[in-house]
């Protein structure tokens, strides 16, 4: 039974999490530990977590469960430092947006038996903007929570019922876990995730850059221009590690849309249009 949660990183998702878990009936303690003093107290004024941690790698210490909730490379140190300070008594996890690094990683440090077990996890939700003030209790109700996992930890039953145990919890606060193997999951969200993310960045930098100064443009644009470029709100700190750490996936994916803006452009006035929208209307339907 997990009794004893540390989330190292109280932004929207960390804070999201601990206030998902008191709603699903958790009991237990729960201790926050953010970079910033100002988000973690504001997760700890909301009632996402029980006490803020002086040093993380205590609170990791005094824990069952050690949830990483910071970026991918910050995400990649905290495991260099944890995997030599932690036992079999304890389960790492974290809520990554790329998995292929952070599996190896996983792979290299942690899953033996007298080490610590690590549960590489991607939850499919958030925000365009960061932050404990903005965190949700329903956040992950409804939505797909992604483990690359690594049956490494399965020698060890306490590993096991960690495991376990955290899986129950990813659903009680609603979420439906899938697992995939880490180059799939690094595809996969290049498509649907990261890809849209850049196509508003660049939307939005666009607009900005050629229209930005029209006063009457948020006015005329409408739903149409507000739904489009909503993640253009997206700040760069949030998707620097996803750029550097899939750069491949997301290349490939940029490219193909590319070439597909291009097709537009070219059949602008022949029967293809008709047909382009034929298939988007399809991809919405399904």
């Amino acid at each position: 039974m997990i009794e004893r949660i540390a989330i190292l990183g109280t932004g929207l998702l960390g804070t999201s999490v601990g206030l998902a878990l008191r709603a699903a009936g958790f009991r237990g303690s729960i201790v926050g530990w953010n970079r910033s003093p100002e988000g973690a107290r504001a997760s700890l004024s909301v009632g996402a977590i029980d006490s803020i941690a002086a040093d993380p790698l205590q609170a990791a210490r005094e824990a069952q469960v050690v949830l990483l909730a910071v970026p991918i490379y910050a995400t990649l140190d905290y495991m260099e430092q944890l995997s030599g300070i932690l036992g079999c008594e304890h389960l790492v996890t974290d809520m990554g947006s790329t998995k292929a690094q952070i599996s190896a990683a996983a792979g290299r440090l942690f899953n033996t038996p007298e080490r610590a077990a690590f549960l590489p996890g991607h939850p499919m939700a958030g925000k365009e903007r960061g932050g404990a003030d903005l965190a949700d209790a329903n956040l992950f109700r409804g939505a797909v929570w992604l483990f690359t996992d690594d049956p490494a930890w399965q020698r060890s039953p306490h590993a096991s019922a960690l495991v376990k145990g955290w899986r129950e919890w990813v659903a009680a606060i609603g979420s439906r876990a899938i697992d995939l193997d880490p180059a799939r999951h690094d595809e996969l969200v290049a498509w649907v995730s990261h890809l849209p993310q850049f196509v508003a960045t660049a939307l939005s930098a666009l607009l900005e850059e050629e229209v930005g100064d029209a006063p009457e443009l948020k006015d005329v644009g409408g739903r149409a221009l507000r739904e489009m470029t909503r993640l253009g709100a997206s700040p760069y700190s949030m998707w620097r590690d996803i750029a550097y750490t899939n750069t491949p996936a997301v290349e490939a994916a940029l490219q193909a849309l590319e070439q597909r803006l291009a097709h537009l452009r070219e059949n602008l006035r022949t029967p293809e249009l008709r047909e382009e929208f034929e298939r988007a209307n399809r991809f919405r339907r399904e």
